[in-house]
Protein backbone atom coordinates (compact mmCIF):
# COMPACT_ATOMS: atom_id res chain seq x y z
CA UNK A 1 0.00 0.00 0.00
CA UNK A 2 1.40 3.32 -0.71
CA UNK A 3 1.67 5.50 2.17
CA UNK A 4 0.19 8.94 1.36
CA UNK A 5 1.62 12.31 2.71
CA UNK A 6 -0.79 12.65 5.45
CA UNK A 7 0.51 9.17 7.11
CA UNK A 8 4.00 10.20 6.32
CA UNK A 9 3.32 13.47 8.15
CA UNK A 10 1.46 11.22 11.52
CA UNK A 11 4.01 8.79 11.49
CA UNK A 12 6.82 11.88 11.89
CA UNK A 13 4.90 13.90 14.02
CA UNK A 14 4.43 10.66 16.40
CA UNK A 15 8.48 10.15 16.05
CA UNK A 16 8.88 13.59 17.77
CA UNK A 17 6.73 13.03 20.39
CA UNK A 18 8.15 9.52 21.28
CA UNK A 19 12.32 10.48 20.52
CA UNK A 20 12.30 14.27 20.97
CA UNK A 21 15.54 15.74 18.94
CA UNK A 22 13.25 18.58 18.05
CA UNK A 23 13.95 22.56 18.74
CA UNK A 24 12.10 24.71 21.40
CA UNK A 25 9.22 24.96 19.15
CA UNK A 26 6.95 26.81 21.63
CA UNK A 27 9.52 28.29 23.48
CA UNK A 28 13.02 29.13 24.06
CA UNK A 29 14.71 28.50 20.41
CA UNK A 30 18.26 26.78 20.18
CA UNK A 31 20.65 29.16 18.40
CA UNK A 32 20.42 28.32 14.82
CA UNK A 33 23.24 26.01 13.26
CA UNK A 34 22.57 27.71 9.84
CA UNK A 35 22.49 31.49 11.17
CA UNK A 36 25.99 30.56 13.01
CA UNK A 37 27.47 29.44 10.47
CA UNK A 38 27.38 32.87 8.14
CA UNK A 39 27.81 34.95 10.97
CA UNK A 40 31.23 32.85 11.04
CA UNK A 41 31.99 33.92 8.01
CA UNK A 42 31.55 37.57 8.56
CA UNK A 43 33.37 37.13 11.23
CA UNK A 44 36.15 35.87 9.22
CA UNK A 45 35.93 38.44 6.64
CA UNK A 46 36.31 41.03 9.85
CA UNK A 47 39.21 39.00 10.50
CA UNK A 48 41.24 38.81 7.08
CA UNK A 49 39.31 41.81 5.30
CA UNK A 50 39.40 41.00 1.12
CA UNK A 51 40.47 37.19 1.93
CA UNK A 52 36.83 35.67 2.46
CA UNK A 53 35.27 38.05 -0.33
CA UNK A 54 34.45 37.42 -3.67
CA UNK A 55 35.07 41.22 -4.44
CA UNK A 56 37.99 43.32 -3.75
CA UNK A 57 38.18 45.93 -1.29
CA UNK A 58 39.77 49.22 -2.41
CA UNK A 59 41.66 50.35 0.32
CA UNK A 60 40.08 53.59 0.42
CA UNK A 61 36.79 51.47 1.12
CA UNK A 62 37.53 49.13 3.83
CA UNK A 63 36.34 51.42 6.27
CA UNK A 64 33.14 52.17 5.20
CA UNK A 65 32.70 48.21 4.43
CA UNK A 66 34.17 47.70 7.90
CA UNK A 67 31.27 49.39 9.60
CA UNK A 68 28.60 47.97 6.86
CA UNK A 69 29.89 44.17 8.04
CA UNK A 70 29.44 44.86 11.99
CA UNK A 71 26.27 46.23 11.34
CA UNK A 72 25.18 43.16 10.03
CA UNK A 73 26.98 40.91 12.28
CA UNK A 74 25.86 42.78 15.94
CA UNK A 75 22.49 41.83 15.27
CA UNK A 76 22.04 38.26 14.29
CA UNK A 77 25.08 37.47 16.55
CA UNK A 78 23.12 39.29 19.54
CA UNK A 79 20.07 37.10 18.48
CA UNK A 80 21.82 33.98 18.82
CA UNK A 81 23.44 34.90 22.11
CA UNK A 82 20.11 35.77 23.69
CA UNK A 83 19.04 32.31 22.55
CA UNK A 84 21.81 30.60 24.19
CA UNK A 85 21.13 32.74 27.75
CA UNK A 86 17.69 31.64 27.34
CA UNK A 87 18.58 27.89 26.53
CA UNK A 88 21.22 28.05 29.82
CA UNK A 89 20.97 31.46 31.39
CA UNK A 90 23.76 32.17 34.31
CA UNK A 91 22.73 31.90 37.90
CA UNK A 92 22.69 35.70 38.34
CA UNK A 93 21.21 36.61 35.33
CA UNK A 94 17.00 37.68 35.96
CA UNK A 95 14.99 36.60 33.06
CA UNK A 96 14.40 39.99 32.33
CA UNK A 97 17.97 41.06 32.23
CA UNK A 98 18.83 38.53 29.21
CA UNK A 99 18.10 40.85 26.37
CA UNK A 100 20.25 43.40 27.59
CA UNK A 101 23.42 40.93 28.72
CA UNK A 102 23.04 39.34 25.06
CA UNK A 103 24.10 42.87 23.61
CA UNK A 104 26.43 43.74 26.52
CA UNK A 105 27.91 40.32 25.83
CA UNK A 106 27.96 41.06 21.90
CA UNK A 107 29.82 43.83 22.05
CA UNK A 108 32.45 42.99 23.91
CA UNK A 109 33.03 40.00 21.97
CA UNK A 110 33.30 42.31 18.52
CA UNK A 111 35.73 44.70 20.78
CA UNK A 112 38.09 41.65 21.36
CA UNK A 113 38.48 41.22 17.15
CA UNK A 114 41.55 43.54 16.72
CA UNK A 115 43.41 41.44 20.15
CA UNK A 116 42.06 38.17 17.68
CA UNK A 117 43.36 39.29 14.56
CA UNK A 118 46.79 40.54 16.44
CA UNK A 119 47.36 36.66 17.69
CA UNK A 120 46.13 35.68 14.51
CA UNK A 121 49.09 37.44 12.71
CA UNK A 122 51.81 35.02 14.96
CA UNK A 123 50.07 31.98 13.50
CA UNK A 124 49.78 33.17 9.90
CA UNK A 125 53.69 33.85 10.71
CA UNK A 126 54.62 30.32 12.48
CA UNK A 127 52.41 28.80 9.38
CA UNK A 128 54.90 30.55 7.07
CA UNK A 129 58.27 30.04 9.02
CA UNK A 130 57.56 26.61 9.35
CA UNK A 131 56.89 25.40 5.87
CA UNK A 132 59.06 26.03 2.86
CA UNK A 133 56.31 25.16 0.87
CA UNK A 134 54.57 28.33 1.69
CA UNK A 135 55.30 31.05 -0.79
CA UNK A 136 54.26 34.18 1.06
CA UNK A 137 52.06 34.99 4.24
CA UNK A 138 49.27 35.68 1.53
CA UNK A 139 49.09 32.46 0.56
CA UNK A 140 48.82 31.36 4.37
CA UNK A 141 45.73 33.17 4.84
CA UNK A 142 44.09 32.17 1.80
CA UNK A 143 45.21 28.34 1.31
CA UNK A 144 45.86 26.55 4.44
CA UNK A 145 42.92 25.33 6.32
CA UNK A 146 44.94 25.54 9.45
CA UNK A 147 44.27 29.61 9.40
CA UNK A 148 40.35 28.58 8.86
CA UNK A 149 40.48 26.35 11.88
CA UNK A 150 42.21 28.31 14.56
CA UNK A 151 40.36 31.81 13.50
CA UNK A 152 37.44 30.17 14.29
CA UNK A 153 38.87 28.26 17.95
CA UNK A 154 40.00 31.86 18.92
CA UNK A 155 36.70 33.49 18.17
CA UNK A 156 34.67 30.71 19.76
CA UNK A 157 37.40 30.81 22.36
CA UNK A 158 36.02 34.27 23.39
CA UNK A 159 32.43 33.39 23.96
CA UNK A 160 33.52 30.24 25.85
CA UNK A 161 34.90 32.25 28.27
CA UNK A 162 31.81 34.14 28.45
CA UNK A 163 29.84 30.98 29.30
CA UNK A 164 27.95 31.12 25.99
CA UNK A 165 26.06 27.57 25.64
CA UNK A 166 26.09 25.72 22.36
CA UNK A 167 27.13 28.75 20.06
CA UNK A 168 31.06 28.32 20.30
CA UNK A 169 30.82 24.51 19.80
CA UNK A 170 28.58 24.88 16.44
CA UNK A 171 31.53 27.37 15.10
CA UNK A 172 34.10 24.77 15.89
CA UNK A 173 32.37 22.21 14.50
CA UNK A 174 31.11 24.07 11.41
CA UNK A 175 35.28 24.62 11.11
CA UNK A 176 36.43 21.16 11.63
CA UNK A 177 33.76 20.11 9.04
CA UNK A 178 35.78 22.33 6.37
CA UNK A 179 39.20 21.90 7.46
CA UNK A 180 39.21 18.44 9.06
CA UNK A 181 40.89 19.67 12.35
CA UNK A 182 38.86 19.12 15.76
CA UNK A 183 40.02 21.91 17.55
CA UNK A 184 37.53 22.65 20.63
CA UNK A 185 36.75 26.17 21.96
CA UNK A 186 37.76 25.02 25.27
CA UNK A 187 41.04 24.89 24.76
CA UNK A 188 43.61 27.22 25.73
CA UNK A 189 46.54 28.15 22.91
CA UNK A 190 49.07 30.04 22.75
CA UNK A 191 50.77 32.64 20.35
CA UNK A 192 53.34 31.41 17.31
CA UNK A 193 50.74 27.94 16.87
CA UNK A 194 50.95 25.94 13.58
CA UNK A 195 49.30 22.59 12.58
CA UNK A 196 51.03 21.91 9.23
CA UNK A 197 48.49 19.73 6.88
CA UNK A 198 46.17 19.76 10.28
CA UNK A 199 44.23 16.76 9.02
CA UNK A 200 42.85 14.45 12.08
CA UNK A 201 44.17 16.64 14.57
CA UNK A 202 42.22 16.71 17.62
CA UNK A 203 42.58 19.01 20.81
CA UNK A 204 40.26 18.54 23.66
CA UNK A 205 38.46 20.77 26.00
CA UNK A 206 40.75 21.59 28.74
CA UNK A 207 44.08 21.09 26.64
CA UNK A 208 46.75 23.86 27.16
CA UNK A 209 49.25 24.89 24.58
CA UNK A 210 52.14 27.25 25.13
CA UNK A 211 53.55 29.67 22.49
CA UNK A 212 55.34 28.42 19.57
CA UNK A 213 53.94 24.88 19.52
CA UNK A 214 54.43 23.36 16.32
CA UNK A 215 51.84 19.87 15.62
CA UNK A 216 51.61 17.78 12.40
CA UNK A 217 48.49 16.36 11.19
CA UNK A 218 46.67 13.40 12.91
CA UNK A 219 48.25 14.58 16.39
CA UNK A 220 45.75 14.11 19.52
CA UNK A 221 45.45 16.15 22.54
CA UNK A 222 42.99 13.69 24.48
CA UNK A 223 41.66 12.42 27.95
CA UNK A 224 43.01 9.41 29.00
CA UNK A 225 38.91 7.95 29.70
CA UNK A 226 35.82 9.71 29.80
CA UNK A 227 33.86 6.93 31.66
CA UNK A 228 33.35 9.07 33.93
CA UNK A 229 30.77 10.78 31.69
CA UNK A 230 29.02 14.39 33.26
CA UNK A 231 30.99 14.17 36.05
CA UNK A 232 34.47 15.17 34.43
CA UNK A 233 32.75 18.06 33.69
CA UNK A 234 34.98 21.04 34.41
CA UNK A 235 37.86 18.72 35.11
CA UNK A 236 41.01 19.13 33.67
CA UNK A 237 41.04 16.13 31.37
CA UNK A 238 43.25 16.95 28.68
CA UNK A 239 46.94 17.48 28.43
CA UNK A 240 49.42 20.75 28.89
CA UNK A 241 51.97 21.68 26.17
CA UNK A 242 54.46 23.95 27.32
CA UNK A 243 56.48 26.76 24.85
CA UNK A 244 58.27 25.75 22.11
CA UNK A 245 57.36 21.89 21.70
CA UNK A 246 56.99 19.94 18.19
CA UNK A 247 54.55 16.96 17.99
CA UNK A 248 55.02 15.20 14.63
CA UNK A 249 52.57 12.67 12.97
CA UNK A 250 50.04 10.50 14.53
CA UNK A 251 51.56 10.94 18.22
CA UNK A 252 48.51 10.56 20.69
CA UNK A 253 49.11 12.54 24.23
CA UNK A 254 46.78 11.94 27.00
CA UNK A 255 45.61 12.92 30.06
CA UNK A 256 45.08 16.22 32.33
CA UNK A 257 48.36 15.73 34.43
CA UNK A 258 50.31 15.05 31.35
CA UNK A 259 52.52 17.62 30.99
CA UNK A 260 54.81 18.02 27.76
CA UNK A 261 58.33 19.84 28.85
CA UNK A 262 59.29 23.33 26.73
CA UNK A 263 61.61 22.50 24.06
CA UNK A 264 60.63 18.91 23.79
CA UNK A 265 60.72 16.87 20.70
CA UNK A 266 57.84 14.25 20.32
CA UNK A 267 57.98 11.85 17.62
CA UNK A 268 56.02 10.43 15.13
CA UNK A 269 52.98 7.91 16.34
CA UNK A 270 53.88 7.45 20.03
CA UNK A 271 51.26 6.72 22.76
CA UNK A 272 52.02 9.74 25.91
CA UNK A 273 50.34 9.13 29.32
CA UNK A 274 52.84 10.42 31.45
CA UNK A 275 54.50 13.98 32.24
CA UNK A 276 57.44 14.78 29.53
CA UNK A 277 61.13 16.53 31.01
CA UNK A 278 61.34 20.04 29.29
CA UNK A 279 64.16 19.36 26.20
CA UNK A 280 63.65 15.94 26.03
CA UNK A 281 63.09 13.60 22.97
CA UNK A 282 60.79 10.98 22.81
CA UNK A 283 60.43 8.64 19.59
CA UNK A 284 59.30 5.13 18.79
CA UNK A 285 61.73 2.54 17.29
CA UNK A 286 59.51 0.02 15.83
CA UNK A 287 59.69 -2.24 19.23
CA UNK A 288 59.65 0.37 22.52
CA UNK A 289 58.98 3.96 23.33
CA UNK A 290 62.28 5.92 24.25
CA UNK A 291 62.45 9.15 26.38
CA UNK A 292 65.72 11.06 25.48
CA UNK A 293 66.58 13.64 27.87
CA UNK A 294 68.67 16.78 26.60
CA UNK A 295 72.29 15.35 27.82
CA UNK A 296 71.66 12.06 26.16
CA UNK A 297 70.92 13.65 22.90
CA UNK A 298 73.81 13.70 20.52
CA UNK A 299 71.56 16.37 18.36
CA UNK A 300 68.44 18.27 17.74
CA UNK A 301 65.68 16.06 16.67
CA UNK A 302 65.90 16.57 12.55
CA UNK A 303 63.04 19.28 11.02
CA UNK A 304 61.28 17.30 8.24
CA UNK A 305 58.20 18.99 5.70
CA UNK A 306 55.94 16.36 3.64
Amino acid sequence: MKATVTQLTNELIASYARHGGINHLDGKNLPSKRAIAFITVDLLRLLFPGFFDEKLIHSSEVKAETAVLLDSVLGPLEDEIRKSLEYNPPADLAKKDITAAAHTLTLEFLDRLPHIREILQTDVEAAFDGDPAALSKEEVIVAYPFIEAIAVQRLAHELYQRNIALIPRIMAEWAHARTGMDLHPGARIGTHFFVDHCTGTVVGETAVIGNHVKMYHGVTLGAKSTSGGQQLRGKKRHPTIEDRVTIYPGATILGGETVIGAGSTIGGNVFIMDSVAPNSLVIYDGLDMRVLNKAERSKPAPEFHI
